[in-house]
C-alpha cells in the first residue's frame, strides 16, 4: 500500500490508502484517544438504536380442527369370548358388589322367590335393558330389590370381544333376605 504524508494543524500523520470503498483510514487511529472515543460512543449508540426492519405480516395458518371421541376406558372388563362366559363373570361381578348378601352354602329346599331376567350390557358395561322372563309376583319387595342390585352394580364387566351381550340370569331369593344366582350356585338341600 502506498503511504503519504499530511499536514495537520497538531501534527503530521501517516495514512495508508484502502481499496475499501475508497476511503482513507489513519493509519495510528487507535492510538488516538479521541478517535477511539468516538468510535465506541458511535458503537454505543448503534446497540441503543432500534434495528427495524420492514415487518412482514405474520400468515396465521388455523390448525386443523380434529374431533376427539371421548371414550371412557371401562375399569373392569370381560375377556369372554362366548355369552356363557360372560355370564360368569358378570355374576361374579354382582357377587362381589353383594358380598354380605350372598346366601353362603347350598340354599333351603323351598326358596321365597325365584326371578328370571334378561340383561343386555352394551360395550362399554352399561345395562342397555333388562326384561323379566318370570317375576315373582308373590313377593314384590323381591322385584325391587333385583331391580336395585342389578342397577347398583353398574358398569358391569366391559364384553370386550363381544361388544354387547345378551343374556339371562335366575336369582334365588331366601327368606333371610340373602340370594344366589343360577350361574353361580351351589344348589339346595
Amino acid at each position: 500500500m502506498p503511504s503519504h504524508s499530511i499536514n495537520s494543524k497538531r501534527s503530521e500523520i501517516k495514512v495508508c490508502s484502502t481499496a475499501w470503498k475508497g476511503s482513507q483510514v489513519p493509519f495510528n487511529a487507535i492510538s488516538d484517544p479521541n478517535w477511539f472515543i468516538a468510535v465506541l460512543g458511535l458503537c454505543l449508540f448503534a446497540g441503543c438504536s432500534s434495528n427495524k426492519v420492514a415487518s412482514v405480516p405474520k400468515v396465521v395458518i388455523p390448525a386443523p380442527v380434529v374431533v376427539v371421541e371421548e371414550k371412557t376406558i371401562p375399569t373392569l372388563v370381560s375377556l369372554a369370548r362366548t355369552q356363557k362366559e360372560y355370564r360368569q363373570d358378570a355374576a361374579k361381578h354382582i357377587y362381589g358388589c353383594n358380598q354380605h348378601r350372598i346366601h353362603q352354602g347350598k340354599l333351603p329346599p323351598l326358596l321365597y322367590a325365584i326371578g328370571v331376567v334378561t340383561f343386555e350390557v352394551n360395550k362399554d358395561g352399561k345395562i342397555q335393558s333388562f326384561d323379566w322372563m318370570r317375576k315373582p309376583k308373590q313377593a314384590p319387595e323381591v322385584i325391587q330389590e333385583i331391580e336395585r342390585t342389578i342397577k347398583a352394580a353398574e358398569p358391569f364387566p366391559a364384553p370386550i370381544y363381544l361388544g354387547r351381550v345378551r343374556y339371562t340370569e335366575t336369582w334365588l331369593w331366601n327368606k333371610t333376605g340373602k340370594f344366589q344366582l343360577d350361574t353361580l350356585t351351589e344348589g339346595q338341600i
